[in-house]
């Protein structure tokens, strides 16, 4: 197989490499802290939205999305937060993941805010009922959620948004012009006398109906 990369950092070239990229200010150094302060606190509260890395136990990746209305993930403590699970699609790759491998890192948007909230720690599958029932929407009550223990908590800076220009509508593209989901589930899953059509209404359906 032809090699794509050809020159590919190893860690005995850290070393050097650090010498290339530089060293991190003391403002960068010293901004990670072990609990979520009212600071913090306050940024999960406006959050409507986080992402979830997690790996499982040979190391293998995943990130998946999280969203509700802002304050849907509680703080327990300044140690302890909880993610309400919401209706998905049922694979539950996260939740193998984390029974393989606790570790996980979580990162908080708030529309319109180019700096982050990234969170480090240790994940638990939660079925707490009193938990559940504080997360119930329109009277129902997730099936569980994430727990998570933290470790490090830090903000991460606006330039990745400023680049992006994410949080300008002038820079989004037409809607007619967007990458149909519909048709990329057609062509990646092959099930017979399944039209993009069809999958299209099943999708508006379940957003419309199965939200939670």
């Amino acid at each position: 197989m032809k090699a794509i990369f050809k020159y590919i950092l190893t860690k005995e070239d850290f070393d050097n490499f650090r010498a290339v990229v530089g060293s991190p200010s003391e403002r960068a150094s010293r901004k990670v802290i072990p609990i979520l302060d009212e600071h913090c606190r306050e940024f999960i509260r406006m959050a409507p939205f986080l992402t979830m890395a997690t790996s499982n136990g040979a190391g293998e990746c995943d990130v998946s999305p999280r969203g509700d209305m802002p304050g849907f993930v509680s703080v327990l403590d300044e140690k302890h937060l909880f993610i309400p699970e919401r209706p998905g699609n049922k694979r539950l790759d996260s939740v193998q993941n984390i029974l393989e491998n606790p570790h996980v890192g979580l990162v908080f948007f708030i529309p319109g805010l180019g700096e982050t909230l990234r969170i480090n720690g240790k994940a638990f599958i939660v079925r707490d009922p009193e938990l559940l029932e504080e997360s119930a929407v329109n009277g129902k009550l997730p099936l569980f959620g994430i727990g998570v223990q933290v470790k490090e908590c830090y903000t991460h800076c606006a330039k990745a948004f400023i680049r992006s220009g994410l949080w300008k509508p002038d820079t989004w593209a037409d809607k007619e012009d967007l990458p149909s989901a519909a048709k990329m589930i057609v062509a990646h899953t092959k099930i017979p006398n399944v039209s993009a059509e069809q999958v299209e209404r099943e999708l508006h359906e379940g957003y419309v109906q199965r939200l939670y």
